[in-house]
């Protein structure tokens, strides 16, 4: 679906975010119900059951697209946005540092092509860029768009949010976020609320209340970009590879 299509019309999104077990699925709109959650061990398993959920449009938190020598566009104009929740946008490491073996190789690599070094968080995230690196495409775009979390729960709320999904409080705001977001979208109130706790019973093994609730928001990003209401950041520049550097919400 694309801009201008009709913003009442069915359609099936999904979103995706990385844990500790692999990646959590939240499908949004398909025929079984208005919203699954599921886990999966690969990002590849993950992007074939979106497919086969009928999903259009397909959201994943994670850096899609790596510069060659210093910053994206996209990462800067994420904070600028996102205001008290600007730490949750780390930079995104260079290309070069994406095989380094540990740490201290992977700041030699990144402060010799763009004189800066990368953040332990950035560095924590190298597994999960680098399996998803291996599998995307360019072609891929047209259904796979990179989303941050953080923007996806400020464009449901209208503004960012002021709590860490890291606490009591915030996990609370995001999922009366995302009952709300079910509810707009058609499901009954009594409906959505079960689907959140159906999703929260994931959790444990690897896989945390925040994650489940990342991957449900991006997923209603992903929504509004197949009905062609979505916000790109970036300048639209391409990776080495091909690969867009955006960030979409």
């Amino acid at each position: 679906m694309r801009a201008g299509a009709d913003p009442a019309a069915p359609v099936v999104s999904a979103g995706l975010d990385g844990c500790r077990r692999g990646w959590v699925l939240a499908v949004l709109g398909s025929p079984a119900a208005p919203l699954v959650v599921t886990v999966h061990d690969r990002f590849g398993d993950a992007m074939a059951a979106a497919d086969a959920a009928g999903a259009v449009a397909v959201g994943a938190d994670i850096p899609i697209g790596l510069p060659a020598d210093g910053r994206r566009i996209a990462d800067g104009e994420a904070r600028r946005l996102l205001g008290p929740r600007r730490g949750s946008v780390f930079p995104t490491p260079c290309r070069v540092a994406l095989h380094a073996e540990e740490y201290g190789e992977a700041l030699v690599r990144s402060r010799a092509v763009s004189g800066k070094g990368l953040s332990k968080q950035a560095w924590n995230l190298i597994p999960k860029m680098r399996e998803v690196d291996a599998w995307v495409r360019p072609h891929h775009a047209a259904v796979l768009f990179e989303v941050h979390p953080e923007l996806a729960f400020a464009r449901l709320a209208g503004a960012p949010l002021e709590q860490s999904k890291k606490t009591a409080a915030g996990l609370a705001a995001r999922g009366a976020l995302l009952r709300h977001a079910l509810e707009a979208a058609g499901t009954p109130g009594a409906a959505a609320a079960a689907a959140l706790r159906t999703a929260a019973g994931l959790t444990g093994r690897g896989v945390l209340l925040d994650d489940v609730w990342d991957a449900v928001a991006v997923a209603c990003s992903a929504r509004s970009i197949a009905r062609g209401s979505g916000v790109t950041l970036g300048d639209g520049a391409c990776d080495e590879r091909g690969l867009v550097m955006r960030i979409c919400y």
